[in-house]
């Protein structure tokens, strides 16, 4: 009998696990724990459990073996047990922040007949559940029983699951009775507004169940999906080319798909979408790849669009990335069957470093995320090699650090700063965010949408942002009604100490968390100067009161309109063009070609009133209630158009729309 498994950590073991004739071998009965923070690894061995053996995983497995290993759960008898219970990856908090995590190396696909159970606890993304599924040959129809409710193939039904179609950007029914093969899919799973760790059933269009009792897979706040893991030896590098191309969207999004749906009713593009009408831009909507994680183990996706990680292990360099969305957000489809997401999360790269949400650039198992380029170009060397990506650790590797599974964050040597504010409520629950970026190539103001940025746009019904920037400061009013941003970028030399302009829109927001990062790593706590010698600073734009932000500062807040900058702004620039705006704005929403009215937090109802260039009045609505956007249905014609709006009390709002 050989024996080659290396234990790291603490394991605790009840009961046999012993490696028998080239196994890894978990007899009858046998428990065996691999607690959090654990790390178990076996060599050249294939792994076995048997009967009711258990290996229940908390903290990281690794099985590096050959393609002639095998991977079973067997019954007794030594037929195939294909109904779990024996390889059980764990949740270990409510937070998510830490699970059980398998990594298979080298293995035959045909060899890898074992069950896994992977529990799943996610937030609720709205009416779709966004999620990939792990596993080689899944039949989709084993998770009626996984979520406790009857998937369908009828679209719209909200029953239905779809997978995201790249090449055609649109959802197609992926059907109840076909089965997964590369676990690279972006799924999403109709009647998604559940909560693993809080609702009581799953789905809401005719759940099957009451309460999570009735659900089998449903245990200590988690759900429970099973199937064969996926091989690394099956072909997992995806060729980014071709997303949207030829694909005529139409002048406003309104052309229909193969399923008679207008692509402005779901297709989101949020990096670039800063124009007037982003659907004329020749790259909206293009370029966008959605995929899942395959493995049961994280993903790393802060360094691919470095073009040095390719030298240090990994084999990804994407110089025209634009960015990642590793979240998305909310997903609300409303009366007219548009779907949209609010308060999604994005990764850009400014100056060679990843910016934004570098911190969560790690995709977890079953976990969906978006990549974005700047513009096609048929080049094979442009691939994602997922295989090359997988990690254990829960945060994002540093740049020119070996690209290994286990591998230690390093140093960075670029000088990129990035300030991150974070709404939150009264119990101090995050709401929203929103970034600054500043670096010595950055550009100041309006970019073009052609180069690569950081910047990415906030969603129209975002409730924390901030407004694109006049070179001398302040908010750039041309563009204020356009869109605003989710990060903003400025040039670090020529915008120090001028007002980035940041607003709030809502009222639960009753206090900011800040977070700084140089060269994508977080700085000391408390701290606040740079390496430059300079910080970051926030005033309330109807104050003289400046206030120094330091690392994981929170700041109480009365009040809804700030301004942000990056160094302190000499006394000649305090009250310059940061007079405080009405609270009431208009902005574009590009998901139902529609401009609406953002209503003040504080008014209640208002009358509004829409009138065209030659002052015809063209709208009105009177005693509307502020606590929805305002629609605006104007015809789609090329004109200005005013709008106004008083509220109960008398205050007025005045702006112009300009198509």
């Amino acid at each position: 009998m050989r024996k080659t498994l290396l234990i790291l950590g603490t394991i605790v073991i009840f009961a046999q696990v012993h490696a028998q004739d080239n196994f890894t071998y978990i007899g009858d009965k046998a428990y065996f724990k691999v607690s959090e923070g654990a790390l178990v690894y076996s060599k050249d061995l294939s792994m076995r459990t048997v009967g009711s053996g258990v290996l229940d995983v908390s903290g990281d497995v690794m099985i590096d073996g050959g393609v002639n290993n095998t991977f079973e759960t067997v019954n007794t008898n030594g037929s195939a047990k294909s109904n779990g219970g024996n390889i059980i990856l764990r949740m270990n908090n409510a937070s998510n922040n830490t699970y059980g995590q398998l990594y298979i190396e080298g293995f035959n696909q045909n060899n890898i007949t074992g069950i896994v159970d992977k529990e799943y606890r996610e937030r609720k993304h709205g009416t779709y559940q966004q999620l990939s599924l792990p596993f080689y040959g899944k039949i989709l129809s084993t998770l009626n029983t996984e979520f406790g409710k009857p998937f369908s193939d009828v679209r719209w039904s909200k029953n239905e699951i779809l997978k995201w179609n790249n090449p055609k950007p649109r959802f197609d029914i992926f059907s109840v009775n076909q089965q997964t093969l590369t676990g690279l899919e972006y799924i999403a799973l109709g009647s998604g507004n559940f909560d693993a760790s809080s609702n009581p059933i799953v789905g809401i269009q005719n759940p099957n169940v009451a309460t999570n009792a009735t659900v089998p897979n449903y245990t200590n706040g988690v759900y429970i999906v099973r199937g064969k893991p996926i091989a690394d030896t099956q072909s997992k590098t995806a060729r980014l080319y071709g997303a949207g191309l030829g694909i005529d969207y139409g002048t406003s999004g309104q052309v229909r798909n193969l399923h008679g749906e207008t692509y402005n009713s779901y297709l989101q593009d949020n990096f670039d979408a800063s124009v007037t009408n982003p659907w004329l831009q020749a790259n909206f909507g293009k370029n966008l790849y959605q995929y899942g994680n395959p493995y049961l183990t994280n993903l790393d996706l802060s360094q691919i669009g470095i073009v040095e990680s390719a030298t240090i292990g990994d084999g990804n360099a994407i110089p025209n990335i634009q960015g990642i969305r590793f979240d998305p957000g909310e997903v609300t489809s409303d009366s007219d069957g548009a779907t949209y997401s609010t308060n999604a999360r994005y990764i850009t790269y400014a100056g060679g470093v990843p910016v934004a949400d570098v911190n969560n650039a790690i995709i977890k198992p079953m976990q969906t995320f978006v990549v974005k380029l700047a513009n096609s170009v048929d080049n094979a060397s442009y691939n994602l090699n997922f295989k090359t990506l997988r990690r254990f650790k829960y945060t994002a590797r540093a740049a020119n650090v070996n690209y290994d599974v286990t591998a230690n964050r390093g140093a960075s040597a670029t000088t990129v700063k990035q300030l991150g504010v974070i709404a939150l409520d009264a119990n101090g629950k995050e709401l929203s965010r929103t970034y600054y970026v500043v670096y010595a190539d950055a550009k100041t103001g309006m970019l073009d949408l052609n180069q690569v940025s950081s910047q990415v746009t906030a969603g129209p019904i975002d409730i924390i942002g901030t407004y694109e920037e006049k070179p001398d400061g302040g908010m750039d009013t041309n563009l204020s009604d356009k869109y605003w941003l989710y990060v903003n970028e400025a040039n670090e030399t020529n915008f120090a100490g001028k007002p980035i302009v940041m607003e709030l829109y809502s009222n639960d927001i009753k206090s900011l968390k800040f977070e700084i990062l140089e060269d994508a790593e977080m700085i000391d706590d408390n701290q606040s100067l740079l390496s430059s010698g300079k910080a970051f600073y926030i005033r309330k734009s109807d104050s003289s009161e400046l206030v120094s932000i330091s690392q994981g500062k929170i700041l109480d807040i009365t009040g809804d309109q700030f301004n942000l900058y990056y160094d302190k702004p000499n006394d000649a620039t305090l009250g310059n063009d940061e007079a405080k705006m009405s609270r009431s704005k208009i902005a574009y929403n590009p998901n139902i070609d529609e401009y609406v009215l953002l209503f003040d937090p504080k008014w209640n109802e208002a009358d509004v009133k829409v009138y065209d260039i030659s002052g015809k009045l063209i709208l009105s609505k009177n005693r509307v209630s502020t606590k929805k956007d305002l629609i605006l249905d104007i015809q789609k014609f090329n004109g200005t158009y005013v709008v106004t709006a008083t509220s109960e009390k008398g205050e007025v709002f005045n702006g112009k729309i300009i198509r």
